[in-house]
């Protein structure tokens, strides 16, 4: 069966790793593979990232739905040093998500590079593992400035 060696080997990744996520995403797609329900594959590839981004919006707005953020805080967060700091890295952690996504659908196989990334700043530097999203725009960016370089 095609994939099942790469996913059965991003799960002992991620397990080494202690990286939960990556191990629960490779255990729920060797399911999906094994028991046959490859029609699911297609709605995950199209509508799995708006909805994984769904409930990540959903987690960061609940300090606003709770009261735990009044109005008046983030109207000051907009206008403060850090709030602007936070609107252009809001800004270009987008742009670079963007491109970073470019990059997953035009080199699906890079992903590997990047799980294996990430777990080396998992385990070497301490690092969160957010998801290859951002890793990808990184790369995506680091790319550009080679091909740059390379000019």
């Amino acid at each position: 069966m095609p994939g099942v060696t790469l996913l059965v080997a991003l799960l002992l990744i991620g397990i080494v790793a202690r990286s939960n996520l990556i191990a629960m995403a490779a255990c729920v797609l060797l399911i999906i593979k094994l028991a046959n329900l490859n029609f699911i594959f297609p709605l995950l590839e199209k509508r799995g990232l708006e909805l994984g981004l769904l409930f990540l919006l959903l987690s960061i707005l609940v300090p606003v739905a709770t009261g735990k953020i009044s109005e008046r805080e983030m109207l000051y967060n907009l206008t403060s040093l850090p709030g602007l700091l936070a609107l252009f890295g809001g800004a270009l952690a987008t742009h670079l998500n963007g491109e970073g996504l470019k990059l997953l659908q035009l080199h699906p196989e890079i992903i590997f590079g990047l799980m294996i990334g990430s777990i080396f700043g998992i385990v070497f530097l301490g690092g969160v593992p957010v998801g290859p999203l951002m890793a990808a725009g990184i790369t995506a960016l680091f790319m550009e400035l080679a091909a740059w370089l390379k000019h």
